[in-house]
């Protein structure tokens, strides 16, 4: 028997169905505090003032792009309340998915996608492929409105079964053969700013060429159960607690007088 209420019910029902959700932030304050604290960073490294994420591949040449992505991530996670304002873009819905004593990400990833770079490509691919525990759930925000080319897309879950029982038989199991095997079982996340997407990262999912007309800005970062097992990412080099309860830190710390 569930003990879920209507809400969680639903939410978990949707979730378990598509592998991923897509809902309005829950905190309209930490979404602005984030947006600033990225948007403060830009004008910071590019010199300029009132910076349109949209419109920043008229500033940034394509074979600069990484450099400058990896300046931009080291500045914002030196703030030491972007982890708690991400968190609480979604706090609610990790809860209910996820459960209420969670790990976070140490650092959270920035993407940057301008117009027509193909260096800024991430492959068909799944993270569990990659080390990644099948416990994890990655809450991914669109700094900007993501589109068509200028978003990312996942595998229908419904075709999963379908997929892994190709995957085995492929001789080639490169990125690019799989893409050609899933193309036309994708989907594409139409998500608008101020929203945020929440997904099951062992379903494969990536991105391809942007082929609009603005640049791509998206953040994401990983979250799990503290109690649930740990691939290659372990606590303290990859996560770190974030709402461990009493009884857990009474139940750890106990030391039994007769043993």
């Amino acid at each position: 028997m569930s003990f879920l209420d209507n809400r969680e019910k639903k939410t978990t029902n949707e979730f378990l169905k598509k592998g991923y959700l897509i809902n309005p932030i829950e905190k309209e304050k930490s979404l602005k505090y984030i947006s600033n604290l990225v948007k403060k960073a830009v004008s910071k490294f590019l010199k300029r003032k009132n910076v349109n994420l949209n419109l920043i591949h008229k500033y940034i040449p394509k074979k600069n792009i990484n450099d400058f992505r990896v300046n931009i991530i080291r500045e914002i996670n030196k703030d030491n309340m972007l982890r708690f304002h991400y968190f609480n873009l979604a706090k609610n819905n990790l809860y209910c998915l996820v459960g209420n004593e969670l790990m976070m990400q140490k650092n959270i990833n920035l993407s940057i996608q301008l117009p027509e770079d193909e260096t800024s490509i991430l492959p068909f691919h799944s993270d569990i492929w990659s080390g990644d525990s099948p416990y994890e759930i990655n809450l991914w925000l669109p700094l900007v409105n993501c589109y068509k080319t200028k978003s990312m897309y996942i595998f229908d879950k419904s075709k999963l079964d379908f997929l892994q029982a190709k995957i085995k038989k492929l001789k080639n199991k490169s990125s690019k053969d799989l893409y050609e095997l899933s193309k036309k079982y994708l989907k594409w996340i139409d998500i608008k700013y101020q929203n945020y997407l929440l997904f099951d990262q062992s379903i494969p999912h990536g991105n391809i060429v942007n082929l609009e007309n603005e640049t791509r800005w998206s953040m994401n970062c990983r979250f799990k159960n503290l109690f649930t097992p740990y691939n290659d990412k372990r606590i303290g080099e990859f996560f770190l607690p974030i709402t461990a309860r009493a009884m857990t830190e009474i139940g750890t710390n106990y030391k039994n007088p007769f043993k």
